[in-house]
């Protein structure tokens, strides 16, 4: 069953959302050719504590870092390392801040130096993709609404939807009812009510989309090798329609989608 919050509740949700939405800021001034996704993760570790947050990620079922970083055919949950970043590469950093118990989870593909066309352009598909499956969380819509939106926007720029992976329900749990497919029939699913908060993080792959998981238990690549990409925002549904909590305050995604 979701778990409705109330205004108070998504407000708390909300000020972790900020604190998100900062670290993806600073980390787009910071990441660039030769830089590697451990120094990010201990930088968006020091920031968040800085803030009064902390990462809930680290040591979530055994999880070793406070941020996922995914390069190049990495779709999700990659360990940060050592191994600097490459021009042309892209990287997906996700992350989940916990304020006073409650969370917001936030993953943003970054490309560093100057992407090939084609990386850019899954880049771009990504992004629309999620921002599609957004505009689809209103009251009355049913969660296949967000999945159908999701792949028919990936399909109109020849890309496919990574299914293995979806969102979720988010509060004072990082995973909570309902799971939210990126595919799916329109018209389909739990119906959307008021007080749900959801993540939306469509992944988006060149090839077919089918994946493999490393040794580590966690590394999730696709098997064919094409790179992804991801986009996704923690996403109340209010009476007015959805509100992104990921995105700074004054930001235009912040405000009710239209």
């Amino acid at each position: 069953m979701a778990e409705w919050k109330s205004e108070e509740e998504i407000a708390c949700i909300r000020r972790a959302g900020q604190i998100v939405a900062e670290c993806h800021e600073a980390i787009g001034r910071r990441i660039a050719p030769g830089v590697t996704t451990l120094e990010i993760d201990r930088f968006v570790e020091r920031l968040m504590a800085e803030r009064g947050a902390r990462p809930a990620q680290k040591g979530y079922c055994g999880y070793p870092f406070a941020t996922c970083a995914s390069v190049n055919e990495v779709v999700c949950h990659g360990f940060p390392d050592s191994i600097p970043l490459q021009e042309g590469d892209l990287v997906t950093i996700d992350m989940v801040a916990d304020v006073d118990g409650w969370k917001a989870d936030s993953a943003w593909t970054y490309a560093i130096g100057r992407p090939q066309p084609e990386a850019a352009r899954l880049m771009e598909a990504a992004r629309r993709a999620m921002l599609r499956g957004v505009a689809e969380c209103r009251a009355g819509r049913r969660i296949g609404d967000i999945g159908a939106a999701i792949v028919k926007e990936a399909r109109a720029h020849g890309c496919s939807v990574v299914a293995t992976f979806a969102g979720h329900g988010i509060g004072q749990s990082i995973h909570e009812a309902p799971e939210v497919g990126h595919t799916g029939l329109a018209g389909s699913g739990a119906r959307l009510e008021p007080g749900m908060v959801l993540t939306v993080e469509p992944i988006l792959a060149a090839g077919d989309g089918a994946v493999w998981i490393d040794r580590d238990g966690w590394t999730a690549r696709t098997r064919d090798r094409s790179w992804s990409a991801q986009f996704e925002h923690t996403v109340a549904v209010t009476e007015q329609g959805p509100v992104i909590l990921t995105c700074l305050q004054g930001a235009a995604g912040h405000a009710v989608i239209p």
